[in-house]
């Protein structure tokens, strides 16, 4: 099993949502984030001050699946978040070596 984590602009959740609803994923976990890449910060006016805004917000969206559907799972992604902007965001795919669902005792793929 695999977690892929995707942090992307806060207005693609919906649209991302939509696009890994339609290839089969039931359960994801969402984050509200603060950081920068290459985008860096931004610079704002408050009252008349500019002044730099160093950590974006941004969201990440979380979700396990088996290793057979990574690749789906990132072009679902991929292609909803895209903006061709920088700032899109990045996909991080990680190993799980164990799930477990507290109510039923389910482990492994099953419990996914």
């Amino acid at each position: 099993m695999k977690k892929v984590e995707i942090i992307t602009r806060t207005f693609k959740l919906d649209d991302i949502k939509a696009a890994l609803s339609e290839i089969g994923i039931k359960g994801m976990t969402v984050s509200e984030v603060k950081g920068f890449g290459r985008q860096g910060g931004h610079k704002e006016v408050y009252r008349g001050a500019e002044y730099q805004v160093d950590f974006v917000v941004k969201v990440k969206i979380e979700v396990v699946v088996e290793d057979a559907r990574v690749a789906d799972v990132i072009g679902a992604a991929t292609k909803a978040a895209r903006t061709g902007q920088v700032g899109d965001g990045k996909i991080f795919v990680l190993p799980v070596d164990e799930v477990v669902r507290i109510r039923t005792g389910e482990t492994g793929d099953a419990a996914v």
